[in-house]
């Protein structure tokens, strides 16, 4: 019998109807449950061949209790490790690497210095930065948020420098990035589970939380839609996350990616909605049960991005495009008359 578990925290509807769904589908041979935990060992077994994680960024013991099960074996739901190397500002270097349109992103030092460090641990900051060319990149209004951060925690609007400094005051040790507004026409979410799996929603943050996933009008066009989902499916391959939801605000047609790290992302049937709600519950389901028949004993069984891939193997992140050899030009030949000559000398050939 190999066991699927759910970690998760105060969510109640996703994980409840996750295990209903997978011990619907999956099986004798696979059973789903909420993991249990009473000890933990270095390199002992949790005896879970898949494990769904929806709480360890907020509970540090649980994110080393599963790079321990990850150890041992478990096919963790997203890679532990990963996600805690991962942050929102590298995220948008991937993708302008990538080719993703992003907002132009600025990263900006804590306004406090971290614990246990003096003016001599920054010897190689500049002060003052260069505010003029930062506030020059990015423009205003603009939108202020931690580097890592997430769940519209400490966000800031900003409408002019004054108002940066003013606000940048109040962030205390966090690192934050400095990011251009992207006014939009349209606005989407989308789940990717699996890699390849995306459900693309339309959405409005500016709505109250019950109603921002309640939109009137339809998509403007199917190639945009296409374009969502072709950078989704790129996004989160190169990332390795398996379950994730990205944002995207179009600005005159063009989709910009504004959030793709939500490795727990929100899947409440209160706040999703039950159309998205039963999409997500059965589509977790089926990947679960996919991960854990392919799971193997005594080896490695996490998703790891192209990106960590293309690094450990020395190539490009991007392959180059294949150059098609240009044909050999034919030799033109041009034909000369010969001259008319009254001399007996022979002509020669041009």
């Amino acid at each position: 019998m190999k066991k699927i578990g759910i970690l998760f925290g105060q969510e109640r509807s996703f994980p409840e109807a996750f295990v209903k769904k997978v011990n619907e589908i999956a099986g004798k041979d696979i059973q789903a449950e909420f993991v249990s935990i009473d000890k933990i060992f270095q390199a002992e077994s949790l005896d879970y061949a898949v494990i769904i994680d929806r709480i360890s960024q907020d509970v540090p013991f649980y994110r080393a209790a599963l790079k321990n099960a990850a150890i041992t074996g478990t096919a963790v739901i997203n890679n532990p490790f990963w996600w805690s190397a991962d942050e929102k500002f590298f995220n948008n270097a991937l993708a302008v690497k990538l080719g993703i349109p992003v907002p132009k992103t600025a990263l900006i030092p804590s306004k406090e210095r971290p614990d246990d460090t003096s003016e001599q641990s920054f010897s190689n900051l500049a002060f003052p930065l260069n505010w003029s060319a930062i506030f020059e990149y990015t423009g205003f209004p603009a939108y202020m948020k931690p580097f890592d951060g997430g769940g519209w925690k400490e966000v800031y609007k900003l409408h002019d420098q004054e108002d940066f400094f003013h606000k940048h005051s109040q962030t205390k040790q966090t690192v934050m990035m400095l990011q251009e507004e992207i006014i939009f026409e349209e606005y989407f979410r989308c789940y990717c589970i699996g890699g390849k799996y995306v459900r693309i929603m339309q959405y409005e943050p500016r709505n109250p939380s019950h109603l921002r996933y309640v939109v009137d009008n339809p998509p403007s066009s199917e190639k945009l839609l296409k374009t969502i989902h072709d950078y989704v499916i790129k996004l989160n391959q190169y990332l390795g996350y398996d379950f994730n939801t990205v944002e995207f605000a179009v600005r005159d047609g063009i989709p910009y990616a504004i959030d793709f790290c939500n490795p727990a992302p929100d899947a409440e049937v209160t706040s999703v909605g039950q159309e998205n709600f039963d999409w997500v519950v059965e589509t977790a389901a089926k990947y679960a049960i996919e991960r854990a028949k392919a799971h193997k004993k005594g080896q490695d069984n996490l998703t790891w991005g192209e990106y960590i891939k293309t690094s450990a193997a020395g190539k490009a992140l991007v392959p180059a495009p294949v150059k098609t050899p240009a044909a050999k030009a034919k030799p033109i030949v041009k034909t000369v008359a010969k001259p008319k000559s009254s001399s007996p000398v022979k002509s020669k050939k041009a």
